[in-house]
């Protein structure tokens, strides 16, 4: 089962119907984990339509957050464009994170999905109910994730999660709506 499966378990869709909090760890699961130095200037690579999709999950009411042990301008920057509302770089202790964000946005892990790739962000599954990684993500996270994503990390994967989410709150068709007019 992935992200993209049409039928989700019940009990998984259930889970995603209430999530009110998104976690994202940012290298290698919002980017493909790539660094680029050019003339003293850290670049990132970013979907935009993991974006988009995050927009959506913004316009839906559900809290965005990022958690990530290494940071710079370009993810500060993408981070405001898409409204990300707890944005955290910079940071280990990548568990004490998370729960000082859930009590600022009142969630607690029942209502929480966090999205990483790498062993640091196995602190972030402890603390959320829907564990979603993309598909080149370490094998103990694929092994601890109840929603793997068919796509790489920063190629897609956080969108599928997005849509997966949306739809199990009943929003998907919506949003496809506001298109199709």
């Amino acid at each position: 089962m992935t992200a993209t499966d049409p039928e989700l378990e019940p009990e998984l869709r259930r889970t995603l119907a209430g999530v009110r909090l998104a976690v994202f760890d940012v290298d290698g699961t919002l980017t493909d984990g790539s660094v680029v130095y050019g003339d003293g200037t850290e670049l990132q690579s970013f979907s935009v339509r993991d974006g988009q999709g995050l927009v959506w999950l913004r316009q839906a009411g559900i809290e965005l957050a990022w958690i990530s042990g290494r940071g710079c301008a370009a993810t500060e920057r993408r981070a405001a464009e898409l409204g990300v509302t707890h944005v955290h770089l910079r940071r280990g202790g990548k568990a004490e994170v998370l729960a000082q964000v859930q009590r600022r946005a009142g969630v607690g892990p029942e209502a929480t999905l966090a999205m990483g790739d790498d062993l640091p962000d196995l602190a972030l599954f402890a603390g959320a109910a829907v564990r979603a990684c993309p598909v080149d993500a370490a094998p103990e996270l694929i092994e601890r994730a109840n929603l793997p994503c068919s796509l790489p990390g920063g190629r897609g994967a956080a969108r599928e999660v997005c849509e997966a989410l949306l739809k199990a709150r009943g929003e998907w068709p919506a949003i496809v709506g506001r298109y199709t007019r």
